[in-house]
């Protein structure tokens, strides 16, 4: 490496400055050493050509990691957290197809089916399915890493979204209407 060193040095001293540049190496006479002269217009460009050799090839995609997910109760239940929005979404999903479902068979609205008995059934499904959705998140499990496909994280917060308001959409109508919406 050190005679590598030694080499580009003189070849480059040499090459720059002409030959009547004093001998800087001990090593290699001068008589060895180019003697060109130095060219002020003279340009050297250079520019890699077509060849399928020459093309750089892609670099891996690499994701960056993800953060890790608090396992915190107060984290998980934020405002802001993975559970509220998940846990009321499932929620209204069950809750609007079950009120349509009992409406189709009994004929009675959702206001009928809370005060024969609804509210049981409203508070033992709420505490299956918090508990239900709570595991995994308690346990760093995130809803995004088990997301594939046709069934996504995404696509489960719009429906409930739009269950939340089809169920709300429910109650008032049959409100205003002052009986079943069917």
């Amino acid at each position: 490496m050190a005679a590598s060193f030694a080499m580009q040095s003189i070849l480059a001293s040499s090459v720059a400055y002409g030959a009547s540049v004093k001998r800087t190496n001990q090593f290699l006479p001068l008589q060895y050493a180019p003697s060109l002269q130095r060219y002020s217009t003279m340009k050297v460009r250079c520019m890699a050509g077509e060849d399928a050799d020459l093309k750089e090839q892609p670099k891996p995609i690499s994701t960056p990691p993800r953060p890790r997910l608090s396992t915190k109760f107060s984290d998980v239940l934020a405002f802001s957290g993975p559970a509220p929005e998940r846990i009321n979404g499932r929620l209204a999903m069950i809750g609007f197809v079950s009120a349509l479902a009992v409406e189709l068979s009994n004929g009675q609205d959702v206001f009928a089916q809370i005060g024969n008995g609804g509210i049981p059934w409203f508070l033992v499904t709420s505490a299956v399915l918090s508990l239900a959705s709570l595991i995994p998140l308690f346990k760093g499990v995130s809803v995004e890493s088990k997301s594939e496909g046709f069934m996504t994280s995404d696509a489960e917060l719009w429906n409930g979204r739009f269950a939340m308001l089809g169920l709300i959409a429910l109650a008032f109508t049959e409100y205003v209407k002052g009986g079943t919406l069917v």
